[in-house]
């Protein structure tokens, strides 16, 4: 919004200064200290009111008997203020007439939707359960297909598969398409879609600690904001050997956002935590990562990046794959954060490693833009 005040033609196109407003760098580091002043001064009050209505966490009872105690009366649903972050600020501070950032947001509070009646309906029956899993895969699909569609339909991101350490695209799906049955050009769209949903729900399952998953989402989304930025600079992606697409550069912003966001989250949801995001804020949150890999066209770029969320995800799937087939758990209980509990670890010294991982693991990511 503010782009098209600062530049020319717009009102205050001619305030001395306002040319700053025409480079992306500059619109990203204020995004992202608009979402974290936002958020820092929304939480006091939203902390507040959530106790006032005794909205709080419901604690499962299949969890570890320590978060019973812990736990218990600590207000949810801080996932709303991260989103109203994040959304002022792209839409403050992003151009809007880029389709990146609109279906970026679009899948972000779709998801964030989800969360919301998720959440709503633990607080108000009381139910841990919250709603049907099938449900909410239901919601994963209609929220994130339609922007897929859409980014497949107008080109606004290349029906195209990547692969980390090669330079060039390895399956074209725009050339399968013009040339075979219009159904082959949604195989695109359908593994986009998945990548969505694995994010979104290994957010989700990431999110059982205090800061947990706070801490991978903030260096994942700085990580595809530095990605989104490359992308979509002609110059910088012909030199790193990746592909150019235009308008991705504008992801920076709600990428940034998102880190700023987090940053304000983060200040309360620190151990021990004075609030939750929820499956509001983790559900819509994995899925704007989902889309920073699918809109710039490193998605499988996303099983590095995400490797916190991956680990989680897979130790479920492993658990319930080994307990189904053999009867016995791999692990003590998953997701794995609460089988590193149950081996005694403490709370912090789980958060604060899984955090160095994450880091480590964005750095990994970052250098296969030249490595190629």
């Amino acid at each position: 919004m503010l782009y098209y005040l600062f530049v020319d033609p717009g009102p205050l196109g001619s305030v001395p200064g306002a040319n700053v407003f025409r480079y992306i760098s500059f619109r990203t580091a204020w995004g992202m200290i608009s979402a974290l002043v936002l958020t820092y001064a929304v939480f006091p009050w939203f902390i507040e009111w959530m106790k006032q209505k005794r909205i709080d966490q419901i604690i499962r009872t299949d969890g570890p008997e320590s978060h019973l105690l812990s736990k218990g009366g600590t207000p949810t649903m801080g996932g709303v203020c991260i989103l109203v972050g994040v959304t002022v600020a792209t839409l403050l501070w992003s151009r809007l007439d880029q389709a990146a950032p609109w279906l970026a947001l679009a899948v972000t509070l779709g998801y964030g939707l989800i969360g919301f009646v998720d959440d709503w309906k633990k607080v108000m029956y009381r139910d841990p359960a919250g709603l049907a899993g099938r449900w909410k895969i239901v919601g994963q699909i209609v929220f994130g297909g339609g922007p897929l569609l859409y980014a497949w339909w107008f080109g606004v991101a290349p029906a195209s598969l990547s692969v980390p350490f090669v330079k060039d695209p390895v399956v074209d799906f725009g050339a399968l398409w013009m040339g075979a049955p219009f159904a082959l050009g949604l195989i695109w769209v359908a593994f986009a879609l998945f990548v969505l949903v694995a994010m979104s729900n290994g957010v989700n399952l990431t999110d059982g600690l205090d800061g947990l998953a706070i801490g991978p989402t903030m260096t994942s989304a700085a990580t595809y904001g530095a990605i989104a930025y490359l992308a979509g600079n002609a110059k910088f992606a012909e030199y790193l050997g990746i592909l150019y697409v235009p308008g991705a550069g504008e992801l920076a912003v709600i990428a940034f956002a998102l880190v700023g966001a987090g940053l304000g989250f983060l200040w309360y949801n620190a151990y021990p935590a004075q609030v939750f995001m929820g499956d509001v804020g983790s559900l819509a949150i994995g899925g704007l990562l989902g889309m920073f890999g699918v809109l710039t066209k490193h998605e499988l770029l996303l099983v590095i990046v995400g490797g916190i969320f991956v680990l989680e995800s897979a130790s479920v799937v492993i658990q319930v794959v080994s307990f189904k087939t053999t009867g016995k758990r791999v692990f003590a209980m998953a997701p794995i954060h609460h089988h590193y509990e149950k081996l005694g670890w403490s709370e912090p010294k789980i958060i604060v490693r899984f955090w160095i991982i994450s880091i480590v693991l964005a750095l990994v990511a970052l250098s296969t833009l030249k490595l190629r």
